[in-house]
């Protein structure tokens, strides 16, 4: 019997930090209602702010889903989780970095920081009632141990699951699943995957992440997202089809990519 394996579509958040690939609102309730109609667990609808992404969109992709629950990404911020729990979207992303590089010299911050805004963002996702997963952002160049910690206080808190993000695409499946080994030897908590494609490894890492344990994957249509983007949807459901039941039937996804292909510039289409 196939294991059950809970597909996240990053389309529409990740995937829009592709260069050339810009949503309009109309566009991504579009995708978003084609998304939910073929199985996917959770669709990642963009990142909330008010000066640039409109209530509306979110509203009636909200209104008019049938399966999937909608997501919102918030950075570890309290304003922004709060400003995101107003939407009440089903879940919030909170990306919480967790290696020395984010935290000291991109923030200027230290870990004592972290954990202080981790504990005050899951009181305002507490008071609106929304179920949080916290992003261990930057988790291939983290200290595990400190992450260990994280985790801990993070099941604490009430958070629902670990999002390990491997920010700048440098994970092997080796070491990949060597993460998920150490901290689901540590925590209870689900583990969710999102693999970048720098070094054309996120099919294969969030693979061998999947059958160590991790629960639920990450993708983009086409794989698009920053840089060399994301994990393949169609390529990874292709890869995990003969160990893992993902409920999303390859037929149906490239469907949903016609669609997507008439959403995009005609020069960002011959790219793909």
């Amino acid at each position: 019997m196939k294991k059950p394996l809970k597909i996240v579509d990053t389309t529409l958040r990740d995937g829009e930090q592709c260069p050339g690939i810009i949503f309009s609102p109309e566009n991504k309730v579009k995708l978003a209602l084609a998304l939910d109609k073929i199985g996917f667990y959770e669709i990642e609808v963009g990142i909330y702010d008010r000066k640039t992404e409109g209530k509306e969109f979110l509203r009636e992709i909200m209104e008019r889903r049938k399966n999937s629950k909608i997501s919102l990404w918030a950075r570890l911020i309290p304003n922004d989780v709060m400003e995101a729990a107003k939407q009440k979207p089903d879940l919030i992303h909170i990306a919480a970095p967790v290696s020395y590089v984010q935290i000291y010299s991109k923030l200027n911050k230290n870990k004592q920081w972290v954990e202080k805004a981790l504990i005050q963002c899951m009181e305002i996702a507490d008071n609106f009632d929304v179920p949080i997963t916290l992003g261990f952002e930057d988790c291939s160049r983290a200290d595990t141990g400190f992450m260990i910690r994280l985790a801990y206080l993070a099941e604490s808190l009430g958070v629902k699951t670990i999002r390990l993000a491997d920010t700048v695409g440098i994970f092997t499946p080796t070491k990949a699943g060597k993460l998920i080994k150490e901290l689901k030897s540590k925590t209870s908590l689900p583990i969710e995957t999102h693999e970048h494609n720098d070094f054309g490894m996120a099919v294969a890492n969030s693979l061998e992440m999947a059958v160590l344990g991790a629960e639920f994957i990450d993708c983009t249509l086409f794989g698009i997202g920053e840089r060399a983007g994301n994990c393949n949807l169609y390529d990874f459901v292709h890869a995990a089809e003969m160990r893992f039941d993902t409920g999303i039937e390859k037929r149906d996804i490239l469907e949903v990519q016609k669609l997507f292909l008439q959403t995009v510039h005609k020069d960002v289409r011959s790219l793909l």
